[in-house]
C-alpha cells in the first residue's frame, strides 16, 4: 500500500515541490486548496492536467484554514499517515499591515489542525513548516534549535505560537510532531512579492525593455537563502525518523540584497545601479538581525545538506523568468 500524505498549502512554492517529491516516491498525495474565483494553480498545472496522476495518485480537496469542520472531514476520509502543514500567511512585511489575519491563518489554524489530529484514533505524523522569524532579533548568531525565541514581527510571533504548540502536542500528547524551522528558501516558483523573485523578474523585464526601474528598500539587508527543493527533502526526512524532533533548515551563509542584485543583473548583462531606486516604503518597521542558521542537527541526524549554491539558485530563477518574459 502506498503511503498517504495530506498537504496544506499544496498550491504554494513548497507544496508543489513536496508534491512532486512524494509522487516520485510512490505516495498517494492529497492537498487542501481554497475555493476561489479562478482555477489557476500554475505551480501544480503540470500535475493536475496529467490524467495518469490527477485523481489517481494526486487528489485536491476544497477547504479553508478557518474551516475546521471541513478539514476534520477531509482528515477522516483520507486517513493520512503523514500530514504536512505548509499553509499560512507567509509574507513578513505584509504581517505588519494584517496582523490579525496573520495570527488567525498561521497561529490559530495550526492549533485547530493539531486538535483535529488529536481526535483521530491513529494520528498521522505531523510536520509544521515554521520560520526563522521566530528568532527575530536573535541572541546569538548563527541560530540553531536551542536559540531563544524572540520574534520582532506579527508573522514571527504567530510562527512562534505555532512552533511552540507543535512542541507541546509532541511532549504532552505523545504525537509524532516536528517543526521545520526554515530559513529563506527560494525558487522560480516563488511569488513575485518576495524580494528574490522581484529582483529576478525585474532583471528579466528590464533586459527585455518592459520596465526601466526597480524599487527596493534596504540594500544591505542580509538573508540566509536556500533552494526550496532542498528544504522539502529535509521535511520528508524529518517524518521518516524513529523519533520526532525540531530541525533548523539553512545554508549557513548570509547574502545581502546587493549580492542578489549583482548576480541577477550580471546574468542578463546589465548594471543594476543604473536601474535600482531605493524607496523607504519598502523598509520594514523592524527587521531580523543577522538571520543565519546552523543546520548541523539536520546534517547529522537527517543526512541532509543543501545542493545548490546561492549563485546557481539566482541563475536558475533569472533564467526561468527570462523564459517567461520571452513567452509572454
Amino acid at each position: 500500500m502506498a503511503t498517504t500524505a495530506l498537504i496544506t498549502g499544496i498550491t504554494g512554492q513548497d507544496g508543489s515541490y513536496l508534491t512532486e517529491f512524494l509522487l516520485q516516491r510512490g505516495y498517494e498525495v492529497h492537498g487542501i486548496v481554497r475555493r476561489s474565483s479562478t482555477l489557476e494553480r500554475s505551480r501544480l498545472s503540470h500535475l493536475y492536467t496529467d490524467e495518469s496522476v490527477y485523481n489517481r495518485r494526486l487528489f485536491l480537496h476544497y477547504a479553508d484554514l478557518m474551516d475546521p469542520t471541513t478539514i476534520r472531514r477531509i482528515v477522516r476520509r483520507v486517513q493520512p499517515q503523514e500530514f504536512y502543514h505548509l499553509a499560512g500567511q507567509s509574507h513578513v512585511g505584509l504581517s505588519f499591515e494584517i496582523p490579525e489575519s496573520t495570527a488567525d491563518l498561521t497561529a490559530m489554524a495550526t492549533l485547530r489542525i493539531l486538535e483535529i489530529l488529536r481526535d483521530q484514533p491513529d494520528p498521522p505524523r505531523f510536520l509544521y513548516a515554521g520560520s526563522r522569524e521566530i528568532f527575530g532579533t536573535a541572541a546569538a548568531s548563527p541560530q540553531d534549535e536551542t536559540t531563544p525565541v524572540n520574534p520582532n514581527s506579527p508573522y514571527g510571533c504567530a510562527q512562534a505560537f505555532a512552533v511552540q504548540m507543535t512542541r507541546i502536542y509532541r511532549e504532552a500528547h505523545g504525537f509524532f510532531c516536528c517543526n521545520a524551522i526554515c530559513y529563506n528558501h527560494e525558487s522560480p516558483r516563488r511569488a513575485e512579492n518576495f524580494v528574490t523573485r522581484k529582483v529576478t523578474l525585474s532583471a528579466a523585464r528590464i533586459r527585455a525593455g518592459l520596465q526601466q526601474t526597480l524599487h527596493l528598500g534596504d540594500l544591505d539587508a542580509a538573508r540566509d537563502w536556500g533552494y526550496a527543493g532542498d528544504y522539502v527533502d529535509a521535511m520528508w526526512r524529518m517524518l521518516q525518523q524513529d523519533q520526532a524532533d525540531d530541525y533548523v533548515l539553512a545554508t549557513g551563509e548570509l547574502h545581502t540584497i546587493r549580492d542578489l542584485l549583482d548576480i541577477a543583473f550580471e546574468r542578463v548583462g546589465l548594471d543594476w545601479s543604473q536601474h535600482v531606486v531605493t524607496d523607504p516604503k519598502f523598509r520594514r518597521p523592524a527587521d531580523a538581525c543577522a538571520p543565519v542558521g546552523n543546520a548541523d542537527r539536520a546534517r547529522r541526524v537527517l543526512g541532509w545538506k543543501p545542493t545548490r549554491s546561492f549563485r546557481s539558485l539566482i541563475h536558475m530563477m533569472v533564467d526561468a523568468d527570462m523564459e517567461r518574459v520571452s513567452a509572454s
